[in-house]
């Protein structure tokens, strides 16, 4: 039973599929050993990958998602086409 009038098509799910990945990865780079450290003061908290990488990567790929449902399917462009 496929839906017939589903929204988004095929490239538009791999296109935000594709984006979510990359999310998750900003994210696993956020990952790190926390501050309270019994050591004392760690500042691997501070690190270029985490403050700087790891957010541009997960905006990167919020940016996807929505070029990823902004993206026009191809299938409704050939319906209008023919209701011309």
């Amino acid at each position: 039973m496929a839906q017939k009038n589903f929204p988004l098509s095929k490239t538009n799910i791999i296109i935000c599929g594709i984006a979510v990945v990359i999310i998750i990865i900003g994210f696993l780079l956020m990952i790190g050993p926390g501050t309270t450290a019994e050591t004392g003061f760690n500042p691997d908290i501070f690190s270029a990958r985490r403050i700087k990488i790891a957010p541009m990567v997960c905006l990167a790929g919020f940016l996807l998602v929505i070029v990823g449902i902004l993206y026009p399917s191809n299938s409704k462009t050939k319906e209008e086409e023919k209701k011309k």
